[in-house]
């Protein structure tokens, strides 16, 4: 995609008399890119129909040219839609390929179209339009995960669970307080995605091949048509940005993340050695020569997609690191990593709401884990520190020992006596067990943000509000 010539027939590859021959065959396979910028169609006919009613609405191409343009690009969208369109390699690109095309509906009008622009800011205005498409497309999809979690911390905000920090029983939670963290995440990622599109909503038609024109177009008309916000400001800069894809990019890789950190837990959870959730049978598998086995495979390959998206982000960062501006061939190099990266967001988003949608929590299996693992030992040194006015150091020691004893008589700390609590520090009372128990200790976080059930209920009714 360059701002050569473009008026010569496709047998020269529309390079016009500049070279004798065409490009050997190595040459159009690496120069060409209608394999993958095929998927700019919608937006390549959509910039150019702005455009042709701009420049007749400017008097520099006459009304029935535009008409004849904007009606033959139509039936170009119709061919390539109902999968008639002969998309050729020796056209290099999804623009040549379009144009080659409308000349053989219209004829001569057609050649009339490339007034005014280059390749160069035709391609960052498709490229920009389908970027921003997707940023729809994943506010979407978040959106529906968020609430497919919110679902899911309703129906358990008062369920409690173990919480770890290294994998280890750290305090009890609720079942409900976990998944609106997923909540909070994925609300990051919601805001941006939307603060990208936001910036990314600026038009770079008009900015022709570096230099702007001289031609007297209205690029405030055509961004209005396109609905972007306004028209770029420097033209050098319109066509040589790509920080718009690599803003998509970086957010989607975070939201991989997210996604990643939720389908290991998924895939922890749905184990033998958990079974705090089963995975519906729409998102498991079978083995081949286990019959017991239930696997998580969707969760899995979600887990995989950070590879696919991040991979695209750093290609796309080594890509644009060293380019002089303005435009560059190895800009043609921007596409199949966002293309790819997209993709692969799209549909991890998409069944991570499905599976958590499907997803049945086990209650009785999440409440006897907490209840083990020594979960309330904090709730215990809290006591000493409120209760028997220990300094909190002393009461930490106290707990710890408590906790050895338990863990040498093989119980939890509730299955201790008051006596051989009592062995350990005189202090403490049988006011003690009204903290141990693992309702009494999350029903106890109270503070903003706790995993208190009345604090969860709160947070979820404040996320329901949002999405409204």
């Amino acid at each position: 995609m360059t701002d050569r010539p473009q008026t010569q027939d496709a047998a020269n590859s529309m390079w016009g008399g500049r070279f004798a021959a065409g490009p050997d065959a190595i040459m159009e396979a690496i120069n060409a890119s209608i394999g993958f910028d095929r998927r700019l169609y919608a937006q390549d006919i959509r910039g150019s129909r702005a455009h042709a009613a701009m420049l007749a609405a400017q008097g520099i191409i006459s009304d029935s040219d535009a008409k004849a343009i904007g009606e033959g690009l139509l039936t170009v969208l119709s061919e390539i839609e109902a999968g008639d369109f002969p998309f050729r390699t020796a056209l290099e690109d999804i623009h040549m390929n379009v144009e080659a095309r409308l000349k053989e509906i219209i004829g001569e009008p057609a050649g009339r179209l490339h007034t005014g622009r280059s390749r160069n800011d035709q391609v960052a205005t498709d490229f920009r339009l389908w970027v921003r498409d997707q940023c729809d497309a994943a506010i979407e999809g978040l959106q529906a995960l968020i609430r497919a979690a919110l679902s899911q911390a309703e129906a358990g905000a008062d369920w409690v669970m173990p919480g770890f920090t290294h994998l280890q029983t750290a305090q009890p939670v609720t079942w409900g307080h976990h998944m609106m963290a997923y909540v909070e995440m994925f609300g990051r990622d919601l805001s941006r995605f939307r603060d990208a599109r936001a910036r990314m909503n600026e038009s770079p038609l008009g900015a022709a091949a570096l230099a702007g024109t001289g031609y007297p177009i209205d690029r405030f008309a055509t961004a209005k048509a396109l609905d972007f916000d306004r028209p770029m400001a420097n033209s050098l800069d319109a066509v040589s940005d790509r920080d718009f894809a690599l803003e998509f990019l970086s957010a989607a890789s975070i939201c991989a993340v997210h996604l990643s950190r939720l389908a290991e837990e998924l895939v922890i959870w749905s184990s033998a050695q958990f079974r705090f959730v089963s995975m519906s049978d729409k998102w498991s598998t079978g083995s081949s020569i286990m019959p017991q086995k239930r696997n998580p495979d969707a969760a899995e390959l979600i887990r995989a997609k950070i590879g696919r998206i991040l991979g695209a982000t750093v290609a796309l960062f080594t890509v644009m690191k060293g380019l002089p501006l303005a435009y560059s061939k190895d800009m043609q190099e921007d596409k199949e990593q966002v293309f790819d990266a997209a993709d692969s967001l799209m549909l991890a988003l998409a069944a991570m709401a499905g599976m958590l949608s499907d997803l049945t929590a086990n209650r009785e299996k999440m409440e006897a884990a907490a209840s083990a693992g020594f979960s309330t030992a904090t709730d215990l040194a809290d006591w000493l520190v409120r209760e028997a006015g220990l300094p909190f150091r002393d009461a930490h020691h106290v707990t710890g020992t408590l906790v050895a004893l338990a863990e040498g008589r093989g119980v939890d700390l509730p299955d201790l006596t008051l006596a051989e609590m009592q062995s350990v520090h005189a202090a403490i009372t049988e006011d003690v067990f009204g903290v141990l128990g693992v309702h009494n200790s999350v029903a106890s976080r109270q503070s903003y943000g706790g995993t208190a059930p009345d604090q969860v209920r709160a947070q979820i009714n404040r996320w329901k509000e949002k999405l409204a």
